[in-house]
C-alpha cells in the first residue's frame, strides 16, 4: 500500500501562484510515476501533470497547463510537487496525487491522496 498527503492548496487571484506538494509514504518502490490530477464540480477528473519516479523522470502535461505549471520531485524525499504559476480560474479544481505502477497510463493510477483544493478568483 502507499499513502499519499498532499498539502499547499488555497486560494489565490487569477495570474497568481500556488504551489502543491504530496509525500508519499509506505511500499513507494512498486510505484514508477506519481501524477496530479484535478477535478471541477460537474467535470470528469483529468490528468494535469505526471512524473516518471526513475530514468530520467520524464513528464507529461495537459495541453492547457502547458508552459504554466510544472511537475518536479525529489526522489529521496518520496515528495512531488506541482508548481502552477498564472493560474486561470479555469484552473479552480480540487486537486488530487496520484501514484501508479505499470505503464503509467492516467488507468494504472491506483493510489490517490485525499485531494487539496485551488480556488482561482477573477
Amino acid at each position: 500500500q502507499v499513502q499519499l498527503m498532499e498539502s499547499g492548496g488555497g486560494s489565490v487571484q487569477a495570474e497568481g501562484s500556488l504551489r502543491l506538494s504530496c509525500v508519499a509514504s509506505g511500499s513507494t518502490g512498486s510505484t514508477n510515476c506519481m501524477g496530479w490530477f484535478r477535478q471541477a464540480p460537474g467535470k470528469e477528473r483529468e490528468r494535469v501533470a505526471s512524473i516518471f519516479r526513475r530514468g530520467g523522470a520524464s513528464t507529461l502535461y495537459l495541453d492547457s497547463v502547458k508552459g504554466r505549471f510544472t511537475i518536479s520531485q525529489n526522489y529521496a524525499k518520496n515528495t512531488v510537487y506541482l508548481q502552477m504559476n498564472r493560474l486561470k480560474p479555469e484552473d479552480t479544481a480540487t486537486y488530487y496525487c496520484a501514484a501508479a505502477g505499470g505503464m503509467c497510463r492516467a488507468t494504472d493510477y491506483n493510489y490517490w491522496g485525499q485531494g487539496t483544493q485551488v480556488t482561482v478568483a477573477n
